[in-house]
């Protein structure tokens, strides 16, 4: 519980820096588990570069206006289809389909000159 309070504490003294670490810290914590967990690579194999390209891209897109503001427009909308118009079964398939383009939309965005 101390931990959690001083993350707390952390997060009201630097909104925007601890947001930025933790976004980054979960994306790259959500490679490692891919990579140990879905992929089993084991420790010998780990990709350590790719787990600090996500972390990266996680602390990359924390608050960053375009894709934020882009965000609100696509997800809401898609996200009111998917649970109001498309039936059960093909609700997966149909965001996984939308996430495709959200992420073309993010890689392009970030490797802009």
């Amino acid at each position: 519980m101390n931990l959690w309070r001083a993350y707390q504490q952390a997060l009201a003294a630097h909104p925007w820096k601890v947001q930025v670490i933790t976004a980054g810290s979960l994306m790259g914590v959500g490679d490692i588990i891919s990579q140990q967990l879905i992929e089993k690579r084991g420790l010998e194999k780990h990709q350590v570069h790719r787990t600090l390209t996500m972390a990266f891209i996680g602390c990359s897109f924390v608050d960053y206006p375009d894709a934020l503001i882009t965000n609100y427009y696509i997800w809401p909308t898609v996200q009111l289809a998917n649970f109001y118009l498309i039936p059960l079964a093909y609700r997966l398939a149909f965001v996984q389909c939308v996430a495709v383009i959200w992420n073309t939309y993010l890689s392009w965005k970030s490797h802009q000159s």
